[in-house]
């Protein structure tokens, strides 16, 4: 088993040209060649910013909704009461509480969930869950549309349950995010991978400086890594419209 696995390995890194960069239409193709596991691999993006993630200003972060979703099932989590709690349930939330669902993650450590999405009125008691979930980035956060109005609830729990996605620079400036499923067409990866890039063309901080895009690459899980033609990808983010 472990052979064939390792056959596998090399047959998909022997189809990637070392120091290679490829256009996006490429790279596309090479990825669905590379995904050759046994399980329906995730499509990752990996971008270089020329930022410093120490200064204020410079902390590129946000959320974006990929059109053609991640290909993941997304359980998520509501804190929320009376009727907002309600248009949770509606718009599909897997759990809506508020201190019923605090003492259960502070007193259980329970955080079998991949979204949390709180009301504004409830923060302070969100709040003191911020050692269990703020490690695990599943801490509600304004800057990521997941600390909302009630009556904003119901859409932003639909946007989270059809794939959007939060991103947060690391301290190396480089921002990684799940873009897709190998066993999705290459139109909607693309598609994904665009609405993506044009997010982080209108996030660019005036006080960077030198080259913003250092570099992007595409891998799948067990594949090997693509190294995109970064100019190609811009200018075709630049053009992308919905």
């Amino acid at each position: 088993m472990a052979s064939n696995k390792g056959k596998r390995l090399r047959a998909a890194r022997e189809l990637v040209q070392l120091g290679e960069k490829y256009p996006l239409d490429e790279a596309l193709e090479l990825i669905r060649k590379c995904a050759t596991a046994k399980f329906d691999e995730s499509v990752d993006l990996c971008v270089r910013l020329g930022v410093n993630p120490r200064q204020a200003d410079q902390m590129i972060r946000g959320a974006v909704s990929l059109p053609h979703g991640t290909g993941k099932t997304v359980r998520v989590i509501v804190f929320a009461e009376g009727d907002a709690a309600r248009a949770a349930k509606e718009a599909g939330a897997d759990f809506v509480g508020s201190d019923d669902l605090v003492k259960k993650i502070q007193g259980e450590g329970w955080v079998e969930f991949d979204k949390a999405i709180a009301v504004r009125s409830l923060m302070a008691k969100v709040g003191r869950l911020g050692r269990v979930l703020g490690p695990r980035g599943l801490m509600p956060n304004p800057k990521t549309g997941t600390v909302v109005a009630p009556d904003q609830v119901a859409a932003v729990v639909k946007e989270v349950k059809g794939g959007r996605v939060d991103f947060r620079v690391e301290r190396a400036g480089i921002i990684h995010v799940s873009i897709g499923k190998a066993s999705m067409d290459t139109e909607s990866i693309r598609e994904n991978t665009l609405m993506l890039m044009s997010t982080l063309i209108r996030l660019k901080p005036s006080t960077a400086k030198g080259t913003y895009f250092r570099g992007v690459s595409m891998s799948t899980t067990m594949g090997p890594g693509v190294r995109l033609d970064t100019a190609d990808v811009l200018r075709a983010a630049a053009d992308y419209h919905l």
